[in-house]
């Protein structure tokens, strides 16, 4: 059963489950802090102000971070859109969220030494990373935390190039998806009760509204081996959603902090609450965030904003 979603907040009840505590996880889409953003940055201006209130009410808040957070590395020769913003932006990052997602193509465009950078800032500085680590085995490693009794597991993968920035085992880099070792690690946090509840983060598709095969496969590939919840980015604007298997599979929430785009579409992106317990994903509901044009979300459309 497939459900395309168009209005602004929305909910969805799953059959009642046994009570327990419940917690509440906000999901947002891409983050790239260069540009304007990075300018608001210099001038003191919190980028994540708008949705202040969002990740204060959450008990687990998490991003795809799609730019390296550094002042070191070189940036990749043949590569036409490299993002690198300077480390005064983790005091924003460390502010709203919990974990920051790696598994993307921007991760690398400084190089391992810039990403290796990153990973030391966002540890000294206690923000969870999933999809990404100091060598291969860490990459693929969940991030996983304990909130009100409830242990919550995320694993994220990339899909798209280059695969030049993935982890190897002397070098730090992203979490590649590969189906078989996909599978592997959903069943090792499974076999091994890591966590109640297991999302799976992925970056991938075309820029299009409608998800396409690969990730629809894929997603429930997942989501068969034991993922509780698929949230999808990477092509800057919203996916449908579907839900499968009782599980819900958000395939793209577009946008979250980005300059640069002029259509609507690519300036109009989802933040997705879960509400989980011990059983899985309760339910969900979703809050628009709307660019402005400094790159900057908004929970309500900005002056001038075109439709």
């Amino acid at each position: 059963m497939k459900h395309t979603i168009c209005c602004w907040l929305l909910c969805w009840v799953l059959p009642v489950m046994a009570q327990t505590d419940t917690v509440q996880v906000v999901i947002t889409g891409d983050i790239m802090l260069g540009g304007l953003p990075e300018q608001a940055m210099r001038r003191g201006k919190d980028p994540f102000a708008g949705f202040a209130q969002v990740f204060q009410g959450a008990d687990i808040r998490m991003g795809n971070l799609e730019c390296v957070i550094s002042d070191q590395g070189e940036a990749e020769p043949d590569k036409p859109n490299v993002f690198r913003v300077h480390p005064r932006a983790m005091r924003f990052v460390r502010r709203h969220f919990d974990a920051v997602g790696l598994a993307n193509n921007h991760s690398g465009d400084y190089g391992p030494v810039a990403f290796a950078d990153m990973l030391k800032r966002l540890k000294q500085d206690g923000v969870g990373v999933y999809g990404g680590g100091s060598d291969l085995q860490q990459a693929h490693e969940p991030w996983v935390i304990e909130r009100k009794g409830v242990r919550v597991a995320v694993l994220g993968y990339n899909e798209f190039q280059p695969r030049s920035f993935e982890a190897d085992h002397d070098k730090p880099g992203i979490a590649w998806s590969e189906d078989e070792q996909v599978l592997r690690d959903i069943t090792r946090v499974r076999s091994q009760g890591l966590a109640d509840v297991l999302i799976a983060v992925m970056h991938w598709g075309w820029e299009d509204p409608l998800a396409n095969q690969r990730q629809r496969q894929l997603a429930r590939l997942m989501i068969d081996a034991g993922v509780d919840a698929v949230i999808g980015g990477h092509p800057h604007l919203v996916q449908d959603t579907e839900i499968y298997q009782g599980k819900p599979v958000f395939y793209s929430l577009g946008n979250f902090v980005f300059e640069g785009f002029d259509n609507p579409i690519n300036n109009t992106g989802w933040v997705v609450k879960l509400r989980v317990n011990k059983q899985g994903v309760v339910d969900w509901s979703v809050q628009e965030a709307f660019i402005d044009a400094q790159g900057l979300p908004q929970t309500v459309k900005p002056r001038g904003w075109k439709p």
